[in-house]
């Protein structure tokens, strides 16, 4: 069945839609400071339906991203209390414990750290403003941190262009499966 080549190529017509880039920019502030889902899984197919711009739609992303994570800071700074009890029903809670700790003992590189990472940044955002960090140095680790990440995902998927885009939807399919087959493994031995 080839299920998966259908919904890459919708993908692919989504990123090449006029208004992607808007959405992306939603995304990429709404992920630093409460949203689950990371603005990569729009900044890669966007960078490889348009290699051209993939500079400019990193650049974007680490701006939405930072503005963001100020957000997160200010919830963290002003509503704290409020927060918690959300962060207990969104099971981040522990997470959210284990990365106060880290501030503790690291600042400024916890949130560089978190910002190049696949860490939940929101969780670090929300816990520089709990703890006061100082605003500039949580603006330029965050700066550094996500400008890394997300101009090394642009720069990867522009670097493979056109070529690797029909490489990706010729085996679209057995890749979709395969990592079915993973999570399906992962699930059975976690439950185990």
């Amino acid at each position: 069945m080839r299920i998966f080549s259908a919904l890459y190529t919708r993908v692919m017509q989504w990123a090449r839609h006029r208004h992607a880039p808007w959405y992306l920019a939603a995304l990429s502030f709404a992920e630093s400071s409460f949203f689950p889902v990371p603005p990569d899984v729009m900044l890669a197919p966007m960078s490889l339906a348009r290699p051209n711009r993939a500079l400019t739609l990193a650049a974007l992303t680490t701006a939405a991203s930072v503005v963001g994570g100020l957000l997160g800071y200010a919830i963290g700074f002003y509503a704290l209390q409020w927060v918690e009890p959300l962060l207990v029903d969104a099971g981040y809670y522990e997470k959210y414990l284990q990365v106060r700790e880290w501030f503790g003992e690291w600042g400024f590189w916890a949130i560089f750290i978190a910002g190049f990472s696949p860490i939940p940044y929101k969780l670090f955002t929300i816990s520089a403003g709990a703890l006061s960090m100082a605003l500039l140095p949580f603006v330029v680790a965050s700066l550094v941190g996500r400008g890394l990440r997300f101009f090394l995902v642009a720069g990867l998927m522009a670097w493979g262009g056109e070529r690797m885009e029909r490489r990706l939807h010729h085996y679209i399919d057995a890749l979709g499966w395969l990592t079915l087959l993973v999570v399906a493994v992962i699930v059975i031995v976690y439950k185990l």
